[in-house]
């Protein structure tokens, strides 16, 4: 069996965590190290709890160029950093899961150049791409709820609202992050600014060849731990039996994104690599539901899942993962 070298830089925070409790389950992967200046020497299972009596990896400070893949887990800006004060050999393929690499403008650094990681945009690239930008959480969510209208060039202004939990902003402490704030409270944040909003431009862009998709954008912080809900509304004078049968065509060949006729909630995702989209219409006015967990498909799982598609494995190895529903 094809074994794939890997190495983990910033393997302490939400996200390195899970990319290790799915690449440690992975056929394919062999974790070489994972990197933590600030834990080196530590077992990641002190750090990681949920790994105890899984992996006797210990963090380190120092980088093993024999590797096939490099994760970045840092946070933003800091993985263009880390490239420029660490060469890393050319035959060594880097994905990114910060925000440094993903726009057109942003998307080279030195000799290497990063592919836009959302398989169900452009998985061809992705399979034959050296360094993968992996999209934003919110980016994921909004993307794919509106790429099988923007395929057919008929998104024009959209209204979404989208609701993340606390992991979506971090390990860190913050002001907004500590339970006693986050229980019994919601907030609206970034009100027509998120970051995402650039990468999601340039993708329902360059699908739809012009520039008439206006995304107005309301995200909000969520009193729970995981997951991403996102609605979009527009207008359309499609019926809604015409709209769901240009999604299950659109999502026919990604295994992981699904288009549901009935309600989608959280439970159905979390601690999965799956989107689930439903679909309502009244009147001219569509609402587009999609639904992800902001650490896998929002980040980590669908990592893998280019991982798994530039190296040629099967898309859901190791990702095979069920919802804790009850």
């Amino acid at each position: 069996m094809q074994k794939i070298n890997i190495g983990i830089v910033g393997g302490a925070g939400y996200t390195g965590g899970e990319l290790l409790r799915v690449l440690l389950r992975h056929p394919n992967a062999h974790i070489r190290f994972v990197h933590s200046t600030s834990n080196a020497g530590e077992l990641v299972s002190k750090l990681h709890g949920d790994l105890v009596g899984d992996t006797d990896l210990k963090f380190v400070n120092e980088l093993d160029q024999n590797i096939d893949v490099l994760f970045l887990c840092v946070g933003h800006a800091d993985a263009n950093k880390f490239l420029v004060a660490n060469e890393m050999k050319e035959s060594i393929k880097i994905i990114d899961l910060s925000q440094d690499f993903r726009l057109a403008s942003t998307a080279k650094i030195g000799d290497r150049n990063f592919v836009y990681g959302l398989p169900e945009l452009q998985k061809e690239k992705i399979k034959s791409a050296q360094n993968i930008a992996n999209p934003g959480c919110f980016a994921t969510a909004i993307q794919l709820g509106l790429l099988p209208l923007a395929a057919k060039g008929v998104l024009k202004e959209v209204h979404t609202t989208g609701i993340t939990g606390s992991t979506g902003a971090g390990q860190g402490l913050s002001a907004t992050g500590h339970f006693s704030w986050r229980a019994n409270n919601i907030q609206a944040y970034k009100t027509l600014q998120h970051q995402h909003l650039h990468e999601i431009g340039e993708s329902l862009a360059g699908l739809q060849g012009n520039q008439n998709a206006e995304v107005n954008f309301v995200p909000w912080r969520g009193d729970f731990t995981r997951g991403i809900f996102v609605t979009s509304v527009l207008t359309s004078d499609l019926s809604k039996d015409a709209v769901y049968e240009m999604y299950n065509a659109f999502y026919e060949a990604h295994p992981f994104t699904h288009v549901s006729k009935n309600n989608i909630d959280l439970k159905q995702i979390v601690n999965t690599n799956k989107c689930l989209i439903h679909i309502e219409k009244q009147g001219n006015k569509l609402a587009i539901h999609s639904v992800l967990d902001n650490l896998l498909k929002g980040a980590a799982g669908q990592a893998v899942q280019n991982m798994n598609l530039i190296f040629g494995l099967e898309e859901e190895a190791g990702l095979q993962l069920k919802a804790n529903y009850f």
